[in-house]
């Protein structure tokens, strides 16, 4: 049996109101460890907007493409991130691969959308003013992002296909 090795390709999605609240979770693996929604490409050919879709899903129950939240209602920053992969998750990829390409996308949703958890990767969830999610993120790149939120918000995105 091969091991799977995660795919160094990845997404955040950060999760907003029109107020600009953003939903964030808390690793169930690391205590105190606030984030967006992230997550790998599960084959190096899915497109991000696949990925993006399933790890919502996945994280958060929250289903694009519904009626409640519209495909459109994804966005593509078109930005992305090349981080070094912390050392406690580099097992998860093949040897030798110590860095991560993360693609950034806005996913506004109604006010007061629910948000059913997986509990094997989150034990919390929270809905905070923009800076103060910020503020929370232990991920340096998920704070940036989230600081961006306002210019992106006001239609600096594109709709993903």
């Amino acid at each position: 049996m091969t091991r799977a090795y995660k795919i160094p390709e990845s997404v955040l999605v950060v999760i907003h109101t029109p107020a600009l609240d953003v939903l964030l979770i808390e690793r169930a693996d690391h205590p105190g460890f606030w984030q967006s929604v992230t997550g790998s490409k599960d084959h190096p050919d899915e497109p991000l907007g696949e990925t993006c879709a399933r790890e919502v899903r996945e994280e958060t129950g929250i289903v694009i493409g519904s009626p409640a939240v519209p495909a459109d209602a994804l966005r593509d920053w078109q930005l992305a991130n090349l981080y070094e992969i912390y050392p406690v998750w580099r097992h998860r990829y093949a040897p030798g691969v110590t860095q991560n390409t993360e693609h950034v996308f806005g996913l506004q949703v109604p006010a007061g959308t629910a948000v059913a958890l997986s509990p094997r990767e989150h034990t919390a969830s929270v809905w905070l003013p923009w800076r103060e999610a910020a503020d929370r993120c232990f991920s340096p790149s998920n704070a940036e992002a989230i600081l961006q939120l306002p210019r992106f918000a006001q239609g600096g995105a594109k709709p993903t296909p």
